[in-house]
């Protein structure tokens, strides 16, 4: 017992810290590469393999798969890029580690974990393609976090590059950078840096984001399409608006405090909070003046809420607000911010205890697990949902030569009946899936059917479904129209699992 105990305790070498963040970084994966589900955009991506990243201002995304495919477009490679970011993660967090504690032992390996082991980080990693490259955004900014040179022009360029580099992949992933940022000042705060080297932290970052973002802007943003990048509009309300978008983000946090997990969470806060007492004592006890300890305590107060705020961060401002998952990479800078002040208390007491912070990321660990089971699932019902529509087209020489098929759009929550009982237990994962549909038009050449198409403004399928003309051919999801020369695909709303009897 006494040696595993030391085994906790003792200082790491970078070697072995790689490789625990390797290992790490690869179980949170694992259920998703098990899983082999192309999620969403993938369908269409695989089927041409198309790009079109660069008009989402994304262009080195599009350029890392052309390097790694060897050509000018993005064939379905998975997952070699999600396995090359993993690995690259587990470098990023050893920096940051070696960053944050030159003595770095097991628990101090915990408590940037989180940056990995975000829960809503699952959306984002559950794309094929995207996947890969958001989370070499994050890679990016975490060496622009931890890159030092005795060259002042040094120290300034290359964090400025990582900067542009990580927009160009994924622009959500400046809200990191940023929470990682203030991090920075409260750790400098906690280990008493001298006031100078303090607040020059601050210009540093100022200079160093200012001029990653004009990188990016004379570099990946001129392809990006105008519509992306409207912001609200400052002329109708626009505190309001931003006011909406906040209370709709918290509704999605919100889903992940269910069950045991809000017990998990709450005893993490609460150490927190002694942790952030400790550090205002740390801070206070400062040899300096009193209004350079007021200043630099009331910057320590105000860097908790700015990481609250940058969970979603700056696309609170944009007009085409989106609340999925995929967009709160900054909820992972708030773990770690929990997760450190947490360790500040814990050490206080015993050496040994700050370990306790493997049961929040146990608790993560088996959410990506119970997702990747979700996913599993939802491979599975598609699949035999291609099947058996691909099957009735084509055995239909009517459909199967008709000149086009129109497949409605049709959302419901009601699809995935088989993971009904993870939803009611882990409300998160629904939100997770953010899967509402029952197949997409791409899926149908997978099948051999190639005159599928989804409609459009005119909304064909769903007219000839509600005019009451009686179906070619009709099944438990779904029924198939025949007018002419064209041929309808309209989905049945799916039978809550509420009703059914067991």
């Amino acid at each position: 017992m006494g040696r595993l105990g030391d085994f906790f305790s003792k200082e790491l070498g970078r070697r072995r810290v790689w490789l625990f963040f390797l290992v790490a970084t690869l179980i949170y994966v694992i259920p998703l590469i098990l899983a082999d589900y192309p999620y969403i955009d993938d369908n269409w991506r695989s089927l041409s393999a198309g790009t079109a990243w660069a008009g989402q201002g994304r262009l080195f995304t599009e350029l890392f798969y052309n390097l790694l495919t060897f050509s000018d477009a993005a064939p379905n490679i998975f997952p070699l890029p999600l396995l090359i970011a993993t690995l690259a993660m587990a470098f990023a967090l050893t920096s940051l580690t070696f960053h944050y504690y030159p003595q770095a032992t097991m628990p101090c390996c915990l408590v940037l974990l989180p940056l990995w082991y975000n829960p809503f980080f699952l959306q984002n990693l559950s794309y094929q393609y995207d996947g890969a490259t958001i989370a070499l955004s994050l890679v990016a900014v975490i060496f622009a976090i931890t890159f030092r040179h005795s060259s002042r022009i040094l120290q300034w360029l290359v964090p400025a590059f990582l900067i542009a580099l990580a927009l160009g992949l994924y622009q959500v992933s400046l809200n990191v950078f940023l929470g990682l940022c203030c991090l920075e000042l409260l750790r400098g705060a906690n280990d008493k840096w001298a006031w100078r080297q303090w607040y020059e932290l601050i210009g540093w970052k100022i200079a160093q984001a200012g001029l990653g973002g004009l990188i990016y802007s004379v570099t990946a943003y001129p392809y990006m399409n105008q519509n992306r990048a409207l912001l609200l509009n400052w002329a109708a309300a626009p505190w309001l608006q931003l006011e909406i978008n906040i209370g709709r983000v918290l509704e999605k946090v919100v889903l992940l405090f269910h069950g045991g997990f809000t017990w998990v969470f709450a005893a993490l806060l609460l150490c927190a909070l002694v942790g952030s007492a400790r550090l205002a004592r740390n801070v206070m006890e400062r040899h300096d003046t009193g209004l350079r300890k007021i200043v630099m305590g009331l910057v320590c107060l105000l860097a908790v809420p700015v990481v609250t705020l940058l969970v979603s961060g700056t696309a609170l401002f944009f007009r085409d607000f989106n609340e999925g998952a995929r967009t709160l990479m900054g909820f992972a800078v708030l773990l770690v911010l929990l997760f450190y002040l947490s360790h500040l208390a814990l050490a206080s007491i015993h050496e040994r205890l700050p370990m306790l912070l493997a049961v929040p990321l146990l608790a993560m660990l088996s959410l990506s697990f119970a997702y990747g089971r979700v996913l599993t699932m939802q491979n599975t019902f598609a699949s035999s949902a291609l099947f058996s529509l691909g099957h009735d087209i084509a055995s239909n020489r009517q459909l199967r030569e008709a000149k086009r098929i129109y497949m409605a759009v049709s959302d419901s929550d009601h699809w995935l009946v088989a993971a009904s009982g993870s939803f009611k237990q882990m409300p998160v994962l629904r939100y997770l899936l953010n899967i509402d549909f029952f197949m997409l038009a791409e899926n149908l050449p997978k099948a051999g059917i190639t005159n599928v198409v989804a409609e459009r403004e005119r909304r064909n399928a769903t007219l000839v479904g509600y005019q009451g003309y009686p179906p070619l051919v009709e099944s438990q999801f779904y029924r198939l129209y025949l007018l002419g020369d064209y041929g309808f695909i309209v989905m049945k709303e799916p039978t809550p699992i509420t009703t059914l009897q067991w």
